[in-house]
């Protein structure tokens, strides 16, 4: 796949989990229960998941590859969605979207750069460069200009 349709597909899909931000935060608003709405939007998840999995003729692993996966990696994915999703949840009323996408997509980028560094949770290892680090600088820089009045 070319890398501009993969780019085209990530910034894609971070439009997408703003909306679904925004529209989980409308839901979290009515429940009164950010978990709640986070619970919701699982369930959802998986049906629309299987339809896509259906749709797209994907093959499930075999119980003998099921059985080849590390134990936690069936649920810690999913404990740190609902973490995440709650607190997202939970913030976009109080902060707003915007604050919340920016305060948000710095922990992810901080996170990153440093899982990147060590490789930690089995990623690829990528070196910290000067290029990152100022990268890094200008979006933290923009995240206080679009947190501040």
């Amino acid at each position: 796949m070319k890398t501009i349709t993969l780019y085209i597909l990530a910034f894609s899909g971070g439009i997408f989990l703003a909306m679904q931000a925004g529209f989980n935060s409308q839901l979290s608003g009515f429940l009164k229960q950010p978990v709640l709405a986070a619970i919701t939007t699982s369930v959802f998840s998986v049906v629309f998941a299987c339809g896509f999995v259906l749709l797209t003729g994907k093959s499930i692993p075999s119980l003998h590859e099921a059985r080849l996966i590390p134990w936690y990696l069936w649920g810690i994915g999913g404990l740190f969605s609902v973490l995440g999703i709650s607190l997202y949840f939970y913030t976009i009323p109080k902060l707003g979207i915007s604050k919340m996408i920016a305060l948000g997509l710095c922990g992810q980028l901080l996170f990153s750069l440093v899982a990147g560094k060590f490789g930690w949770l089995n990623l690829p290892v990528e070196p910290i460069t000067t290029k990152r680090l100022i990268g890094t600088l200008a979006m933290v820089l923009g995240i206080i200009l679009i947190n501040t009045k």
